[in-house]
Parts: C-alpha cells; sequence; structure tokens
C-alpha cells in the first residue's frame, strides 16, 4: 500500500534530538568532526536527488517505518527541513535517484515518483515499474542503485540463513530503468545490502552478509568486486576465501567461486558502501570505499557498529581499518550505522537506523599549532 499525503515539513527536530546522542563518543581520524545532521525515522539508504548552487534533496529509505522522506538541503549543505514522500510501503530500504525521478524498493516492488524534486510538497502518485521480485521479507529488503551502464541493479537476497535457493535468490539482478530486460548479474550471494562502482574502471563493489550460526568467528562478512556478469561469489557452498559450509559444502568445490576482495569482520553485517570521491578529506582518502557496519545480533561478543575503510591499491584491497566507531559502547550500542553518502562538498553522511539519525562528517585538517 501506498498512502499519498501533503508532505509536511518538520523544521523542529534537527537540532533538539542532538543533545540525546552522545557523539563526543565516536573516534574520528585527526582533523574530521562529526555532527547531527537531521532526524530521520529508520533511516537506511540515502541517494542525491538533484543539486545546483543553492542546494538540493537527500533521500531516504526505511525499513521499520515504512516510509521515504526527503531533506532539503541549503548552500552550505545544512539540513533545512525533512519530508515524509511514500508512506505505508513494505520495508522501503531501497532509494536511487535518475533523471529527476525516485525509485524505491518495496520488497516485491520497484517504484518511481516521478519529477520528484518538484514536487515535494506534494508527492506524485507513484508508478509501478515492476512487481515481479520475490514476495519475502526474509532478506527481502532492497538496496537498489544505477550503474554506469544506466541500468537499474537490484539484489534478492537468500529466503534463509542457509539454504539452496534458485534464482533469482541469493544474487543481484539488473534491469532497465522501466523494469524491462531483467537478468542475474551475479551469483552466490547470500544477501548484499550495499554496492557501488568504481570511479574509474566502473566495477561494481559490493558488499554481502556471512551465514549465521557457525560460531563467533566463523565465517567472516564480505567485500566483493565484480567486473564483470556471470561470477558466482560461493553462497550456499563456501562463505569467505575458503570456509566449506557443513550442509551444502560437500557439493561444490570451494576453487570454483569467486573468493572476497576482502574478508570483513564476522557477523559485523555490512551493509550500505561508497567509494569516496570528493576533495574535501585528504588525497589519500580518494576512490576508496567507506562501508556501514551495523552490527552483530549474535555474537558472543558484538562486533561492527562503526563506519570501515577499504584501501584499494591498482584495483586491490590491501587494507581494512576502522574509520568512526563509537556507536558500541561496551556491549551496549546506543546506534548502528546503516548506510554512507558523499554530499556535493565532499563531506559524508552516516545513515543510523537505530537512533534515526543523519550524521554528517567533515575535514577541516589538522591544527599544527596546537600545543606549542
Amino acid at each position: 500500500m501506498f498512502i499519498r499525503t501533503a508532505a509536511a515539513f518538520i523544521l523542529c527536530c534537527l537540532t533538539t534530538a542532538a543533545t540525546a546522542l552522545p557523539l563526543e563518543h565516536i573516534r574520528l581520524p585527526p582533523g574530521f568532526s562529526i555532527e547531527h545532521w537531521a532526524q530521520v525515522d529508520n533511516a537506511r539508504q540515502m541517494t542525491l536527488g538533484r543539486f545546483n548552487a543553492q542546494g538540493g534533496t537527500v533521500y531516504i529509505g526505511s525499513m521499520r517505518a515504512g516510509k521515504v522522506h526527503a531533506v532539503r538541503v541549503d548552500a552550505a549543505m545544512h539540513a533545512q527541513s525533512v519530508a515524509v514522500v511514500a508512506d505505508g510501503l513494505q520495508m522501503p530500504v531501497g532509494v536511487a535517484w535518475k533523471d529527476g525521478n525516485l525509485y524505491v524498493s518495496a520488497v516485491n516492488r520497484i517504484l518511481r515518483l516521478d519529477d520528484i524534486d518538484r514536487q515535494l510538497d506534494r508527492p506524485p502518485t507513484p508508478v509501478v515499474v515492476t512487481d515481479a521480485l520475490p514476495n519475502n521479507t526474509s532478506h527481502g529488503w532492497k538496496f537498489i542503485a544505477f550503474g554506469p551502464d544506466g541500468k537499474l541493479y537490484v539484489p534478492v537476497g537468500a529466503p534463509c540463513n542457509i539454504c539452496e535457493p534458485k534464482a533469482p535468490f541469493a544474487g543481484i539482478l539488473r534491469m532497465n530503468a522501466d523494469g524491462s530486460g531483467s537478468e542475474v548479474f551475479a551469483r552466490g550471494v547470500r544477501n548484499s545490502v550495499g554496492f557501488d562502482w568504481h570511479p574509474e574502471s566502473k566495477t561494481l563493489w559490493f558488499t554481502d552478509n556471512g551465514r549465521d550460526w557457525l560460531g563467533d568467528d566463523s565465517p567472516p562478512c564480505e567485500l566483493n568486486h565484480a567486473p564483470q556478469p556471470g561470477m558466482h561469489f560461493g553462497y550456499p557452498y563456501c562463505h569467505g576465501d575458503a570456509v566449506r559450509d557443513p550442509e551444502f559444502g560437500s557439493k561444490r568445490s570451494c576453487d570454483e567461486f569467486t573468493p572476497p576482495a576482502q574478508a570483513l569482520g564476522t557477523h559485523v553485517a555490512p551493509l550500505g558502501l561508497r567509494f569516496y570521491t570528493g576533495t574535501m578529506f585528504p588525497a589519500e582518502y580518494r576512490n576508496q570505499i567507506f562501508i556501514a557496519e551495523h552490527g552483530s545480533w549474535n555474537r558472543g561478543k558484538k562486533s561492527g557498529y562503526r563506519i570501515a575503510l577499504v584501501r584499494l591499491k591498482n584495483g586491490k584491497a590491501t587494507r581494512y581499518e576502522t574509520f568512526a566507531s563509537g556507536w558500541l559502547q561496551g556491549e551496549t550500542a546506543w546506534g548502528r550505522p546503516a548506510d554512507v553518502q558523499m554530499l556535493p562538498d565532499g563531506s559524508l553522511l552516516i545513515a543510523d537506523d537505530q537512533a534515526g539519525a543523519i550524521y554528517r562528517v567533515s575535514y577541516r585538517g589538522i591544527d599544527r599549532s596546537a600545543g606549542k
């Protein structure tokens, strides 16, 4: 169901909730700072609408809230107001903007809100792009994005923790913007909730959530690289580099599959990822990968709950490190990062679905005179 309403913009809540969020616990590299940018219910995937010299719009999907929000942004990249542009949807996690239109995932459907940037006060009636996707809700929420080829990429997670599902499950689809021409681009993907394309090679990189109930330290979650269609990444037979599944591993050899480009932490639940292409951050961050690690739920000692950074060199992952942490204090998490999105000025937004917040990370440089 989709409920169309005249969007009421909210001018409060952009700062009032900030005092309740313990941002003093967030640890960042020297020269970086974080601020509470906007309050958005159950914030998950983000995408940019049209921006110009006066500002623009950031769209945010949710899962539990069933809503899509729009944040109006001024020329200084400050959030000015928040509106609900879609409501009453089933797990509308994914949002993607193309040619003035906003695409929204809702489990078995992809919807389109036409000319949305100019209709925020009275959102348009959605157009159904496709309703032919599986309606399973287990791993049924979908991160979506348009690739350099102009096609819409849509993951379809496995409808289970571990099973041997048939296509299109456990894969990443791509289709034309009108929903036609759907094909499987990648196979053996348990549940990808984030991907992006390298700004130079234009090849796909994506996160994948590892299976549960093989212990605290196995298997790892994954960052994968798919430079071409048709690659198989191992699920449900093999996990990580060569962890044979106890139920299905005897059926196939791990040598048949593409190993991860980078093994991530066990049960860290990697979601949204973006290549950094801006100029605000130091040059060492350019064309590197930021990953929102949502955090473990079935591990004896919690892991994740941070923004990770994967450094690449010559198209290969060379280092996996922490960029921002502090949402987890001891064994208690007050926030869970779900996505990252760069603004036009090069600052980085972080969506937190637990705190219902969007943060903005900026770089102002290191004060070399301190302590002199």
